[in-house]
């Protein structure tokens, strides 16, 4: 069974709006990525920060703001690619998203699919709407008028459109105040071409019967267009201060003039403004043609245009009055590829939602001279004024506020570590370990990106290099309001050092504190409330006067004893001595010993004392591996002693504690954290009355014992920093405890300090130096970028040469003509950027990159060497002649200087597709055909290839996956299909090995090799035939799918991924009983992801024996998600699926959606209910979102606790 869950979310925008969600005098930002909508609200500085979040059981098809009779505030309507229709309204009660009205499509369905996509437009007025969601069909919609009503929507009617392919539409404004609405569509499917139509939307003066859209008798504008890449209507506004009147013309019977009150019409080459009243025409031709995909209005004579190119251009209207007499384009900047144009005339700033690149938040400086002829009309060149040019500086028209990252679309991507890569060890998978690269973005937004899951440590400083660093402790020595620290205790195995740091940020190291001794380790040192200082050695306990050191109280061990651990709060000084006697000292009346407690034979592991619950400690022991509550006063347990041991008969001894309150006050008492040896962390709630312990759980962090660090956060809180082989940081977030991976894998030791010089920092101490750093607040993704400003269409990582190879696919625009280009280059792993001098592809032919691997091969001299595989494919249109060559396999080194050099080239009669690697070989993986190839290097820069067996199963190649001598092959039609590679046999009665080269470079059997008959009476036996290498087909998925990546799983299990967006487990069955079983790959997990798959890579991880999910793939898509695949454990199966299936039907999605039919299987040929043994794990993480009472019914009849079933989900979550 099969389990998926996200690593990164998507993060490319395909719909954004501006909307009034909460107050009329409010302008909100409402964006979709994928399955998500996101409110984002203005700050102070005028910048946009996340609100809210909201998951929909669907992809998002559509965004529109609708404005009920009479409200001040909008309702959000939402669109999805299965049919479901809803209207959103925000409830400041609930803090959240509620529905109003849904509409579901129940019927069987009998309409074709609308052939270009799935449309929403809504009137000026905010109350009529129309979807096109089937091909000549329109659903007309509008708000009821009724004020009890005035949000419900009123389904009008369907009616036939004779326009089909429609490739844009939009209402106008209309003096009348009856709904119009245009439609510029092509009128035949096999030639193109752009008409534009328009009709007014009801029939009646009440406005409340549909038109029957007649192109005869209805349609007002019937106009061809001479620019057939027409793609935007634009509807212009009339002005109000004049009056239009239907009869414009001229004395002498001129055509009349177009007056303001019309739409725009814009395409590549033309510009069209239509009168709508007249239908006069104004027609203008821009110096540079543009492919334009978005627009946003400025005025009502100035509107945004963003093309494919990443130039923002400003349209104006320049008018006589009412009359328009010319049309301009002027470029005012660049910026990413828009998908969407949102702005807000108030603030002056523009939201460019990008599904290609980057999303960016612009300040718009629009000057009165902006419109003058004198503004340049060449893209990429910010527009300039007159008075610009007097002073010969250079007007900027965009200023870029605010960048919102976006790693779509992935192309490809690579796995670069998972954890200790150094050490060639393999360890249990955990959140955080994999850093993934990506090559992300289309074009222009072409980047490369590392991709990490954790909690960020941002570096401000470093202190020095240091080893043996034992504990760091921070202090405050001038009394400041603020509380801010300002002197670091740095404690090494056998001294200690303490640095100071002033106003101005200068570190100092002094030879001098109270209470210090440098010459041995410091137990702990903590400034008292009384401007003193307590410190604590192995020897003593001191508490020293803050102003002139001198020594006000001390304390020391009878008999010279040791004194092992120590702990303290503002209260007290709790101590180990030898770790068999238990001493509090009371710190604010001198270190005076309040109580003693002998521990015997079974002795102290651990203790602590709580800094917020000042009067309590906690006490780990070792022998039987319990941890107990006590009075600090009196050292007696608050209960008897509470064992964290997993099972009776382990050895796991409590080395770490801490008692804290994660989560605020009003939602959960403090919380007992127990780190222990085994790298296991457990869990226990506190009571607040007595302080007993209940609710334990427990999870695995690592390997070995996890130091735990308190770090006290603003609101009173505490974030715990445990340091293992994978550190982590724990906190509460939405009312749960998160245990989320740490991005720096070198954490020993770690303190708080908040500076003034440097705010809510942390101080980490490695194994071989100390530096400050700024934690996140929370668990995120963590993405470092480098701008290629190109398509990087595959990646490969080498880490013997510690590089990226990148092939990468630019586009220049020559004369309005684009010329693609292709490369391949390289990025230092290190430095992340990119070195050496890029190698150009036959950019004359037309040559792109197809395929990019990484190989270890045999050089000339027989010796392993990293070799970069490279295949690529010609445009039809420029084939090579030479022979009918129509791709080519690139063999790549990398120098001494770092730079890309060719070995050698191999031409190939059909595209290059895919690449990969079986036994030493090379795969190829043709147009139709999959290819194994010996290759041998004849010298530094000459190799040959060597074709010793083909198979030919596929339509098209879209990928190829290896495994052992099993390679899966994923075709565009006819799915996949299992190849065994065999390798050649030599015969009984072969001499050398040369004879068998020769019947593997032939493909069959050699001269003079056939097989002899001997006569049994000489004694002589047969001779065994020679056979040749050969690919023979084993098994084939039988049903059609449109794959889009493939990989192995495990045994016989390989996943595909196909474009619409499905997740499908298929397992060969090896020992069938027929020849036809064996042949047959059978499907045994489905789900629908909701976004295509571009990539998969398998992970080999080890994970515990009794993990519920093994971690197998990565997987990447088009909308800019990292998901992690997974298969459940066989004890888990039962309950992970009944699970689902109990929130299933608790849990509802926003606007009522199913997650049943969301996730379930779905393709031009079938649809399934629901998904099969397909876990989610973003749906098992609901129910930690769930109240008590509710996560009692949910858990009722499963088996597990509640307690159980909140760590199973915990652990789960972490994998991601």
């Amino acid at each position: 069974m099969a389990y998926v869950a996200p690593v990164h979310r998507p993060s490319s925008i395909r719909h954004a709006l501006r909307i009034k969600l909460f107050s009329a005098e409010e302008d909100c930002l409402v964006i979709s990525r994928a399955n998500r909508i996101e409110i984002w609200r203005f700050t102070e500085h005028d910048d946009l920060a996340l609100f809210h979040s909201q998951k929909i059981y669907g992809t998002v098809a559509m965004l529109e703001a609708l404005r009920p009779k009479d409200s001040d505030t909008e309702l959000l309507f939402v669109g999805t690619d299965r049919f479901d229709y809803f209207t959103l309204v925000w409830d400041d009660a609930r803090q959240g998203l509620d529905t109003i009205d849904n509409f579901h499509d129940v019927g069987e369905k009998h309409l074709r699919d609308s052939q270009s996509q799935d449309r929403c437009i809504v009137d000026p007025s905010g109350r009529y709407m129309a979807l096109l969601l089937w091909e000549g069909v329109l659903c007309v919609l509008r708000l009821k008028s009724r004020r009890d009503q005035a949000r419900n929507i009123d389904w009008m009617d369907q009616v036939r459109l004779s326009e089909l392919f429609i490739k844009a539409c939009t209402f106008l404004y209309s003096e009348t105040g009856h709904p119009k609405i245009a439609f510029l569509y092509q009128s035949q499917s096999e030639r193109r071409d752009a008409k534009l139509s328009s009709y007014r939307l009801t029939s009646d003066d009440r406005d409340a019967v549909v038109s029957r859209f007649d192109a005869t008798r209805e349609r007002e504008i019937n106009l061809d267009l001479d620019d057939i890449g027409a793609a935007l209507l634009i509807p212009v506004e009339t002005s109000e201060s004049e009056r239009r009147h239907n009869v414009r013309k001229t004395s002498n019977n001129a055509p009349a003039e177009p007056h303001l009150g019309g739409l725009l019409v814009v395409g590549e080459t033309s510009l069209v403004y239509i009168d709508d009243t007249t239908q006069a025409t104004k027609t203008v031709t821009p110096r540079t043609p543009a492919v334009y995909v978005a627009w946003a209005r400025f005025d009502s004579t100035h509107y945004f245009l963003a093309d494919d190119q990443g130039v923002l251009r400003l349209l104006t209207i320049i008018t006589d009055g009412q009359v328009v007499k010319k049309i301009e384009v002027s470029p005012i900047g660049k910026t990413s590829i828009a998908s969407s144009l949102v702005y807000y005339p108030s603030r002056s700033l523009l939201f460019v939602g990008s599904h290609h690149g980057d999303s960016q938040l612009y300040r718009i400086k629009l000057t009165d001279d902006s419109t003058d002829d004198t503004m340049t009309d060449e893209p990429g060149k910010s527009a300039t004024t007159a008075n610009d040019k007097a002073s010969g500086k250079k007007h900027e028209y965009c200023e870029l506020v605010q960048t919102f990252s976006n790693i779509g679309p992935i192309l490809d991507f690579t796995i670069m570590d998972m954890g200790n890569r150094e050490d060639g060890k393999a360890n249990e998978y955990a959140s955080g370990q994999a850093r993934i690269v990506t090559g992300s973005g289309v074009n222009k937004g072409g980047s490369l990106r590392s991709v990490r899951s954790g909690v960020g440590l941002e570096d401000i400083g470093i202190l020095g290099d240091f080893s043996n660093v034992r504990a760091l402790f921070p202090l405050r020595r001038r009394p400041t309001a603020s509380g801010k620290m300002d002197t670091l205790v740095v404690s090494l195995l056998t001294e200690t050092r303490v640095f100071t740091f002033d106003a101005n940020g200068e570190v100092e190291e002094v030879t001098f504190f109270p209470g210090i001794q440098f010459d041995e380790e410091t137990l702990l040192a903590a400034r008292a409330k009384d401007n003193s200082f307590l410190v604590i050695t192995a020897k003593s306990v001191t508490l020293s006067d803050g102003d002139n050191g001198d020594t006000l109280a001390s304390w020391s061990p009878q008999d010279g004893k040791a004194i092992s651990l120590a702990s303290a709060n503002d209260r007290w000084a709790l101590l180990s001595i030898e770790g068999k006697l238990l001493v509090s000292l009371r710190i604010d009346k001198g270190l005076t010993l309040a109580a003693e407690k002998d521990f015997g034979d079974d002795q102290i592991a651990a203790i602590h004392a709580a800094p917020q619950f000042l009067d309590t400690g906690v006490v780990g022991t070792w022998m039987v591996g319990t941890v107990a509550v006590v009075d600090l006063a009196t050292l007696q347990p608050t209960q008897a002693s509470v064992s964290v041991r997993q099972k009776e008969d382990t050895a796991s001894v409590p080395r770490s504690l801490a008692l804290a309150q994660v989560m605020p006050t009003h939602l959960s008492g403090p919380t007992l954290f127990v780190a222990m040896d085994d790298g296991t962390v457990v869990t226990f709630s506190v009571s607040k009355e007595d302080r007993t312990l209940h609710s334990k759980k427990s999870v695995v962090l690592g390997t070995r014992r996890a130091n735990l660090y308190p770090l006290p956060q603003p609101d009173g809180t505490y974030s715990i920093f445990a340091t293992t082989e994978h550190p982590s940081l724990i906190y509460g977030s939405e009312g749960r405890i998160v245990y989320a991976a740490v991005t720096a894998q070198d954490a020993n030791v770690v303190c708080p300090f908040d500076s003034d010089d440097f705010p809510d920092a942390i101080v980490v101490a490695s194994l071989t130096s100390i530096k400050i750093a700024r934690p996140d607040t929370q668990k995120q993704t963590h993405v470092q970028t480098i701008q290629m400003h190109e398509t990087i269409r595959r990646i490969a990582y080498s880490p013997v040469e510690k590089v990226f190879a990148l092939g990468c696919i630019g586009a220049n625009v020559v004369n309005g003509i684009e010329v693609p280009t292709c490369s391949i280059k390289l990025v230092d792993e290190t430095m992340f950027r990119t070195i050496g001098r890029p190698l150009p592809l036959d950019g004359e032919q037309g040559e792109l990159v197809e395929s990019v691997i990484r190989a270890e091969m045999l050089d000339s001299q027989g010796h392993p060497a990293e070799r970069f595989l490279v295949g690529t494919s010609y445009v039809p249109q420029a084939a090579v002649d030479d022979g009918g060559s129509q791709g080519r396999v690139i063999v790549v080194g990398v120098d001494s200087e770092r730079n890309p050099y060719i070995v050698s080239t191999h031409r190939m009669r059909g595209p290059c597709r895919r690449l990969a690697v079986l036994d030493g070989k090379i795969v190829l993986g043709l147009s139709k055909t999959v290819i194994i190839s010996d290759y041998i290097e004849t010298s530094n820069m000459s190799a040959k290839l060597k074709k010793i067996a083909s198979f030919r199963a596929a339509t098209f190649i879209s990928d190829l996956a290896v495994y052992g001598n099993y390679i899966a092959v994923g075709d565009m039609m006819k799915s996949t299909t299992i190849v065994e590679y065999i390798p050649a046999t030599r015969g009984s009665n072969d001499d050398d090995d040369d004879r068998e080269k020769d019947v593997a470079r032939i493909g069959g059997t050699s001269a003079g090799a056939d097989s002899m008959d001997v006569d049994d009476n000489d004694g002589e036996k047969k001779a065994t035939p020679a056979t040749p290498a050969k690919l023979e087909g084993r098994a084939r998925y039988y049903q059609a799918s449109w794959v889009t990546a493939v990989c192995h799983i495990e045994g016989e299990s390989w996943l595909e991924a196909d474009g619409f967006g499905n997740l499908s487990v298929l397992e060969r069955n090896a020992n069938g009983v027929t020849e036809e079983d064996r042949r047959k790959l059978r499907a045994t997990s489905e789900m629908n992801l909701g976004d295509m798959v571009n990539r998969m890579q398998p992970i080999s991880v080890e994970s515990n024996p009794n993990a519920m999910v093994h971690p197998k793939a990565f997987l990447a898509t088009v909308e800019g998600a990292l998901y992690m695949f997974g298969t459940v454990s066989p004890a888990a199966q039962d309950l992970l699926m009944r699970l689902q299936a109990k929130l299933d039907a608790t849990v509802t999605g926003l606007g009522k959606t199913s997650f049943a039919s969301y996730r379930g299987f779905r393709n031009q040929e079938r649809e399934a209910a629901e998904p099969i043994r397909f876990i989610d794990g973003e749906m098992l993480e609901r129910f930690l979102d769930l109240d008590d009472e509710t996560q009692k019914q949910v858990a009722q009849g499963l088996g597990p606790s509640v307690e159980d079933l909140r760590s199973s989900i915990e652990e789960l979550k972490r994998l991601h």
